[in-house]
């Protein structure tokens, strides 16, 4: 299925998370991606177990529909090949810290002189700029400088450690690609190419969204299990009897009239709409022991039939079989390296004609 994207060309100089997983979305819909691998500098996911056949299932699903060219740019003929594959590749993705391109002999103002139409786009953990420009980091770092760990968690437990990498993907992936697009249509308006500079701390930052808001212009400080949607409220997680947990986000008051009316607790609905702390506690409290009653399945049965923002907690093999995770196709077969197919986390964008569903 040819995808919306079919036009663009991107040199892919990046490794581990943030770079290869905008360009794997971009090739996803229809980019045509060279990666560009440094022979004698492995990366890290390539060798992160666990592994299905030669590599880790982690580069093989990162790498899905892009082509490979080993090159050491540290050799000047490697360094003349880019400048060639500029002329006709003309969106740059890395991941280097600032300078480095330059220092090769490919940055990006070296570049855009071959090519002016050239999209260049920087993904870097603190931004070009900056006393903390060259300073290394990773997702914990990034998601602790811009705030966004100090009001997660439990207040008596400190901030956890993420299950997934926000700062890396919702923050360096997905603005790289919304960056990249973005110049796409600057450049198809004014035929100029653009530089993009995105900071994984700033993008963090960013995502505070309702909490910065709250904080910067309402004075009100952010911690963790003080908030409505941060545990300071009866929207939280409920441990059931068997030791799975279901999610509760019964916020409007139909649906928590609902919530309470399947919890046989009819009589607290109105505590449900209350701004007073101690009657979320009384309602949390209510919650917490109805739902450790029965088993993730009973509840499941219960909450069947009812529209009450009530959900179980799956693991990532339970929501890959989950009906409407499955009616979505997100679960697709992509080659592994090596022409056998493994199963991958399918595409989340569809676009119009482009469905990999039909």
């Amino acid at each position: 299925m040819a995808g919306p994207l079919t036009s663009l060309k991107v040199l892919d100089f990046s490794t581990l998370l943030p770079g290869p997983y905008a360009t794997m979305l971009l090739a996803d819909m229809g980019a045509d991606v060279l990666r560009v691998e440094a022979p004698d500098r492995v990366d890290l996911t390539k060798v992160m177990p666990p592994f299905d056949g030669k590599f880790s299932t982690a580069f093989s699903y990162l790498t899905r529909g892009k082509q490979t060219i080993q090159l050491n740019l540290k050799e000047s003929e490697n360094v003349e090949k880019v400048k060639e594959l500029v002329k006709d590749y003309d969106i740059v993705v890395e991941q280097f810290r600032p300078g480095v391109m330059g220092r090769l002999g490919i940055g990006y103002e070296v570049l855009k002189e071959i090519n002016p139409k050239l999209i260049y786009c920087a993904i870097t953990g603190y931004g070009q700029t900056g006393p903390y420009r060259d300073r290394a980091g990773h997702d914990i770092n990034y998601l602790a400088i811009s705030g966004v760990a100090s009001h997660c968690g439990r207040a008596d437990g400190g901030p956890p450690p993420m299950g997934i990498q926000i700062a890396d993907v919702a923050g360096g992936s997905h603005h790289a690609v919304m960056g990249i697009l973005s110049a796409v249509i600057h450049r198809q308006q004014t035929g100029e190419g653009q530089f993009i500079d995105i900071s994984m701390t700033d993008a963090a930052f960013a995502l505070n969204a309702m909490a910065g808001a709250a904080a910067l212009a309402g004075g009100q400080r952010q911690a963790p299990e003080a908030g409505m949607l941060n545990g300071g409220t009866f929207y939280d997680y409920y441990r059931t009897s068997d030791d799975r947990w279901l999610s509760v986000g019964s916020l409007e008051p139909q649906f928590s009239a609902r919530l309470c009316d399947r919890l046989g607790i009819g009589n607290m609905k109105n505590l449900a709409t209350s701004h007073n702390p101690e009657h979320q506690k009384s309602l949390k409290a209510a919650i917490k022991g109805k739902i450790g009653e029965k088993t993730l399945a009973e509840w499941q049965e219960i909450f069947a039939d009812v529209d009450a923002c009530v959900e179980p907690v799956l693991t990532i093999e339970e929501a890959a079989e989950h009906p409407q995770v499955k009616s979505r196709c997100m679960v697709v077969y992509g080659d592994r390296g090596d022409g056998v197919e493994q199963r991958q986390l399918g595409i989340p964008i569809k676009v119009g004609s482009f469905n990999p569903c039909e």
